[in-house]
């Protein structure tokens, strides 16, 4: 799978968040990095059709993206989400809200869904955890849920927007460990991260995002190893300080 980004722009309220982005890169495992503020998750957004840049051309395989009602519903069915909040519902038990996109968005027969969703429970260590409303689980069982509930429709591409930021280290390791798993088995990730020991070690490429464009990306090894900006060299220094 590649992806073309041609000149992407994006304001908000007058704000520049997004400025002539560009770039081509085949996608397997894809860390998005940078400082608050540099446009991460608005880039990732875009990519997954749900907001629309203000100019330039975004490309997937060749095929321009347009950013209209009718063609964005088919092609966000083929892209899994996951972002930070989670977004289960309080109110629906673990199974409920695997069930309810594919069942009413993706007019999955009840059993079928079912089926696919508790082979997900197992597979991920969740089979307990079904029947349990979001207030009875963990941080990162919540998120784990949200990651297969993503993953249920077997989407080409899967995008997460720091899936683990509001995590205890433990649970931040199991969602990483189920991440690199599915990566394992092919899925195709973008993840926005400020891990940056996933991002070397389960990403084979990097992106850096800073002062609203990409300022430097390539595999992951060299990229951590040999920054060849100044801007990302500072940014590694003090992310990575701190680090034992």
């Amino acid at each position: 799978m590649n992806i073309e980004l041609i000149n992407i722009c994006k304001t908000f309220q007058a704000e520049l968040v997004l400025k002539d982005v560009s770039g081509s890169f085949d996608v397997h495992s894809i860390a998005v990095i940078g400082p608050s503020g540099g446009g991460k998750s608005t880039l990732l957004r875009i990519i997954g059709g749900l907001l629309t840049p203000d100019s330039g051309t975004l490309k997937m395989d060749g095929e321009i993206i347009t950013f209209s009602k009718k063609y964005l519903h088919s092609y966000r069915r083929n892209i899994g989400f996951v972002f930070q909040s989670r977004g289960l519902f309080e109110h629906l038990t673990a199974m409920e809200n695997m069930l309810l996109p594919l069942v009413h968005a993706f007019g999955m027969a009840k059993s079928q869904a079912i089926e696919i969703s508790s082979k997900l429970f197992e597979r991920f260590g969740l089979s307990d955890e079904k029947n349990k409303y979001p207030f009875q689980l963990s941080g990162g069982q919540q998120q784990r849920i949200a990651i297969a509930r993503a993953v249920a429709v077997k989407p080409k591409l899967l995008l997460l927007d720091e899936p683990t930021s509001a995590l205890d280290p433990e649970y931040t390791a199991e969602v990483l460990n189920m991440l690199g798993e599915l990566q394992n088995d092919g899925l195709k990730t973008i993840i926005v991260t400020h891990e940056m020991g996933f991002a070397k070690n389960a990403c084979e490429k990097v992106v850096f995002l800073a002062n609203k464009q990409i300022v430097e990306s390539g595999d992951s090894s060299q990229i951590f190893k040999h920054p060849q900006t100044a801007e990302l060299q500072l940014f590694l220094n003090k992310i990575l300080e701190w680090k034992v």
